[in-house]
């Protein structure tokens, strides 16, 4: 018998729903943003529903939330949230929210000489999810 292995391209793989991870990871209005830290994850029990990254670039950090394919693609809406913690507490006025979409952005912090982290959040089922990265200083 003979093997035949069949590559397929990213879009089909995604259409599937056999996808997980962000593609585009640009910050708004900034072309040269790089990660910064640990990925979080937001947890529904031990399942997984979205990662949570820190990025800095063009002067400032910014949180980044996706929601992943296999929570996205449930019936019903969902709405999920990224913000920056400084210095230990949540920075309501970078804080963006977004409804039936997997990628959000907070707004940017002029906070790189302050200990920062990602915070975001998912909801849709009647209970709020949430996770965050590890501490930047």
């Amino acid at each position: 018998m003979r093997k035949v292995m069949v590559i397929l391209p990213a879009v089909a793989l995604s259409v599937l729903g056999l996808t997980s991870t962000a593609q585009a990871e640009q910050a708004p209005g900034c072309s040269s943003t790089v990660q910064i830290g640990s990925t979080g994850y937001v947890k529904k029990g031990s399942t997984i529903i979205a990662s949570v990254k820190q990025f800095k670039g063009c002067g400032k950090n910014w949180a980044y939330t996706y929601v992943w394919d296999s929570w996205a693609a449930k019936p019903g809406s969902f709405s999920s949230s990224a913000e920056m913690v400084v210095n230990g507490r949540r920075d309501l006025s970078s804080t963006v929210n977004g409804t039936n979409d997997q990628d959000v952005w907070s707004k940017g912090t002029n906070t790189l000489t302050k200990c920062t982290r990602a915070y975001g959040e998912v909801w849709g089922d009647g209970n709020v999810y949430w996770g965050q990265t590890d501490e930047r200083c």
